[in-house]
């Protein structure tokens, strides 16, 4: 006759004798409190493949890694800091290395303008860079879930803090790749004070244009304002430039005589263009004088348009000088008509100078 079943069988085992002996049940498991999760896992791994050999370093990274607190489901502790910080030096600095050696590499190529090369120098940076910061995060193994709480606001403050780096940025490429503004070109600027003035562009950053004047000062023009605004570039499609120097002679002097002088002085000097070639306006009749206007051309505007225009006048000086041309003074003719008050101030003067005498 078979036994019912009453519940859950227990294990037994045999004695030496063959008699039933009941197993002591085994122990229930014992819960233990979850720790928070690291947010970068290369330092976990780090420092269980520290600790696991032991010695004065295991206890050192067990040490730091106690030093420690926990913010929501991160455990954020002092290893954790070290591994990022020494992740991130290593990243940038084999960046930086890469990024430097590619800019060699472009600057030796003959086929590429400095234009295309520095358009090149930029596009490989930015690439580099960008590639740089995925392969941290990739070694680092920081779970960027852990972070979505902060992501929105930090985005936010990204934002609007770099909004103005990243637009000049974009900027100066788009003035790159269509060649409006390159390293080297003459373009007209304005000081505080509102006078224009001129500079050769000697550098295009990343959130500036640098211009230096004849004077050496250095203008740093953020790249979106070269963008909107008007600007006057004297090297855009031509590097020739149109000086104008204005002359006056006197009313008496032989005028085609004169405008022969005038060719022959902007000739004379060595940086205007023989083609195409000086030539002199008559402007206009002036109270004093005849008034020319000359006109020649040079292509290195760069250094300079005051010092052409002084030479240029030099010359027309001593030309002037050899051939008997006049540049008349200011003249002016007073006419006083009679009324009783002038002619009582000139018979007091008159009394006077017979008193004297």
């Amino acid at each position: 006759m078979s036994a019912e079943a009453t519940g859950p069988e227990t294990p037994t085992t045999e004695g030496a004798e063959g008699e039933a002996i009941e197993a002591a049940p085994s122990p229930e498991p014992v819960a233990t409190e979850a720790r928070p999760e690291d947010p970068v896992s290369a330092a976990a791994d780090l420092k269980d493949a520290v600790t696991e050999k032991g010695g004065t370093m295991g206890d050192m990274v067990e040490t730091l890694d106690a030093m420690a607190f926990d913010l929501g489901d991160m455990h954020i502790s002092a290893w954790d800091a070290i591994v990022v910080l020494g992740t991130v030096a290593l990243v940038i600095f084999f960046a930086w290395m890469f990024t430097g050696v590619l800019k060699s590499f472009i600057g030796r190529l003959t086929k590429l303008d400095d234009t295309q090369k520095l358009l090149s120098e930029k596009l490989i940076t930015i690439v580099i860079w960008g590639l740089a910061f995925f392969v941290g995060i990739d070694l680092l193994g920081i779970d960027l879930t852990a972070l979505a709480v902060f992501s929105g606001a930090f985005g936010l403050a990204i934002g609007f803090g770099l909004q103005k780096t990243f637009g000049n940025l974009i900027a100066g490429i788009i003035l790159l790749m269509d060649k409006s503004i390159k390293p080297g070109d003459v373009i007209a600027v304005a000081d505080t004070a509102g006078a224009e003035t001129f500079g050769q562009i000697r550098k295009i950053g990343i959130r500036a244009v640098s211009i230096v004047t004849r004077d050496q000062k250095e203008y740093l023009i953020p790249n979106e304002n070269l963008m909107i605004n008007q600007v006057e570039n004297w090297s855009y499609s031509s590097r020739n430039v149109r000086i104008q120097i204005p002359v006056g002679v006197s009313y008496t002097c032989d005028i085609k005589k004169a405008e022969e002088l005038m060719m022959e002085a902007a000739k004379a000097v060595p940086r205007v263009l023989k083609s195409p070639p000086p030539t002199a306006w008559l402007s206009g009749y002036g109270d004093s004088s005849v008034d020319f206007v000359i006109h020649c051309w040079i292509r290195d505007p760069e250094d300079g348009v005051g010092n052409v225009r002084s030479a240029v006048l030099k010359e027309l000086w001593w030309l002037f000088q050899d051939n008997g041309v006049e540049i008349p003074f200011p003249q002016r003719d007073l006419n006083l008509r009679n009324n009783a008050q002038v002619e009582q101030l000139i018979a007091a003067i008159s009394q006077r100078l017979d008193d004297r005498k």
